[in-house]
This record gives structure tokens, sequence and C-alpha cells, in this order.
């Protein structure tokens, strides 16, 4: 039988190892100064990931903020693991917040426009409005001009819902009689 020891600090059992062959390498703190040591793994992680190098390198950014801002107790052999975990729950977490955000459209305004559109003038269209009678006027203008919905504009004319949605589709027609017809605006019924 082999004699026990007392055990210096820093000493284990077995030399450092377990069972014979495998070596115990302690949980120590996450050394910043490894980081550079797996950057290329974790970029070619964040472009397998990301749609565009930029999204990629952003991404890294942010999981380099995250890992220094809090350190953990890893393994020296986990390293490239628990950076990679790091990475992909990072990913994640702002795939979600951009699923959370509505979504936003560009207004016509922001948007540039190649050539004009060929269309009508300002005063075209308030000229044919105001030359319809004055029940289909006012649907018209209380609906399409104002932003008003059906039901406002039927509380604001005094009418029911149904006679404002009939007095807007009798305006919007006589509009377009008066901008100069139906053919340009509605496709032919010949079939």
């Amino acid at each position: 039988m082999a004699a026990l020891t007392a055990l210096a600090p820093g000493d284990s059992l077995n030399n450092g190892r377990v069972g014979g062959s495998d070596c115990v390498v302690s949980p120590a703190l996450f050394d910043p100064d490894r980081l550079p040591d797996h950057i290329d793994a974790l970029y070619r992680a964040a472009c397998a990931l990301c749609a565009s190098r930029h999204e990629a390198e952003d991404l890294l950014q942010e999981t380099f903020a995250r890992v220094l801002k809090r350190p953990r107790f890893v393994r020296r052999d986990h390293e490239l693991g628990y950076l990679l975990r790091a990475l992909r729950n990072t990913y994640y977490s702002s795939y979600r917040a951009a699923a959370r955000r509505p979504a936003t459209t560009a207004l016509a305004q922001d948007v540039p426009s190649a050539a004009p559109e060929a269309g009508f003038r300002a005063s075209e269209i308030m000229e044919a409005v105001a030359s319809a009678p004055p029940v289909f006027r006012d649907a018209v203008i209380a609906v399409d001009i104002l932003g008003m919905s059906y039901k406002e504009a039927a509380g604001a004319l005094r009418a029911r819902q149904a006679t404002i949605t009939t007095r807007l589709h009798r305006g919007r027609q006589h509009v377009i009689h008066a901008l100069g017809g139906e053919r340009a605006i509605r496709p032919s019924r010949e079939s």
C-alpha cells in the first residue's frame, strides 16, 4: 500500500491526472488577452450566421463587448466553445430584438424617383373634386383629402356609413370622368 502524504497547496492527486491519463484543467477567469487567438474562427462563424461582412463585423464586436463586460470562469481548452456560444447567443438576441421592432418603410418623399411621374397637377384634381355634386364632393373631401375613416366621415356628414361608401364611390367616379375619362384608368371590359 502506498503511504498517504500531505499535499502542498496547488498540488492535486495523481500529479494532475485523473484516471491516469486525462489532464485536469481547472476553470480560470477568461483572459481578454486570448481573444485575438480566436478572432479568425469567430469571424468565420459570424459570416456564416450573418448576411453581410459588415453585419458579421458588428456581431463580432458586440460579442467581444459582452464577453469583456461579464468575464466568466472557463477552462482553457473550452475557450473557443465559450466564445462561439456567446457569438451565437448574441446573434439570436439581436435577431429577436429586430423581429420585435416594427417594420419601417420609406416615405414616398424620401425615395428618389428616376423620372417625374406622368399624372395630374394638384390644381386639376381639386377642380375635378370641386365640380362634383355637393354630397359626393363632401364625401371625397372627408375621406380622400382629410383622411377620415368611413365611420368618422359618416358621423361628420350625418349619414350612415353605407351612404358614405356609396357617395364616395360616385364622387370618385365623377373625379375620374372630370380628369379625362375612365379609359385611362380602368382596363377595357373586352374579353
